[in-house]
This record gives structure tokens, sequence and C-alpha cells, in this order.
């Protein structure tokens, strides 16, 4: 409840890219760290794998950001029901696409098998980013 006693909704905010293990977890670390409680922070994966990328959980590490307990998971049609914002990266058309949601598709490398200088360069891009997409959220 807001003060003056109306109701407020946080916007949700979806990540998806294929294995819900580098990227998107990236970028829910980086909109939790830097929104807080502002903002709902979904991710998924079209087809997730058994674990977070541990280089991608490194470098979140060496700025700060833990995202250690962070698990992939399936993408469902009620996660994009559900957000405000659905941000890809690299699922193609595995993503369900409804309307009245915002979507916006980030093309980034994908940090699977990448050494972490790589990793730690497409951090600092989703950052970028996700700084970008919260100040659009109003």
């Amino acid at each position: 409840m807001s003060i003056d006693g109306q109701a407020t909704t946080r916007p949700a905010v979806l990540f998806v890219c294929v294995h819900n293990a580098g990227r998107s977890q990236m970028a829910a670390g980086w909109l939790r760290h830097l929104a807080g409680d502002r903002v709902e922070v979904l991710s998924a994966g079209s087809e997730p794998a058994d674990r977070v990328n541990p280089v991608a959980v490194a470098a979140m590490r060496e700025v700060g950001v833990d995202i250690t307990a962070h698990v992939p998971r399936v993408l469902t049609p009620d996660d994009v029901r559900h957000a405000d914002v659905v941000v890809t990266m690299g699922c193609g058309d595995a993503c369900p696409v409804y309307p009245g949601r915002r979507y916006e598709d980030w093309a980034l490398a994908d940090p699977a098998g990448q050494a972490v200088e790589v990793v730690r360069g497409i951090r600092d891009q989703i950052r970028e980013r996700v700084e970008d997409l919260i100040a659009t959220l109003g």
C-alpha cells in the first residue's frame, strides 16, 4: 500500500535465454541488486541447464552480486502473462508472445564456455542495459 492507502504494484520483468544459466541469470541478479524491491524479477529458459554457469557466478561475485542460489528453470506461458516487460536474449521463437507486454531483445554473446575475461564484458554490458531498463520502468 502507498501512503495514501492506494494499492501499489511493482512492475514485473522476465529475463529469458535458452539455458537460463548465464545472461538471464546475470540480468536478474543485476536488476535485483540495482532496483531492490521496486521491481519483481523473474528469469527462465526455453531449455534450462542443470545449474547456473559457474563463470557467470564468479564474474557477478567480483562486483558484489551473489547469484549462487539461482537455479535455472523452464519458461512457462504464465511467466510471460505475469510479466510487464519480457527481455529475451537469444531464445528466438521459444518465447510466447502475449498482447499488452513490452518486449525487448538484447543481442548479447552467450557466456557458455567463455573465459571469465569474456564474461566480465558481457556482465558489464548487461549492467548498462539493466540500468537503462530501470530508467524506463518509472
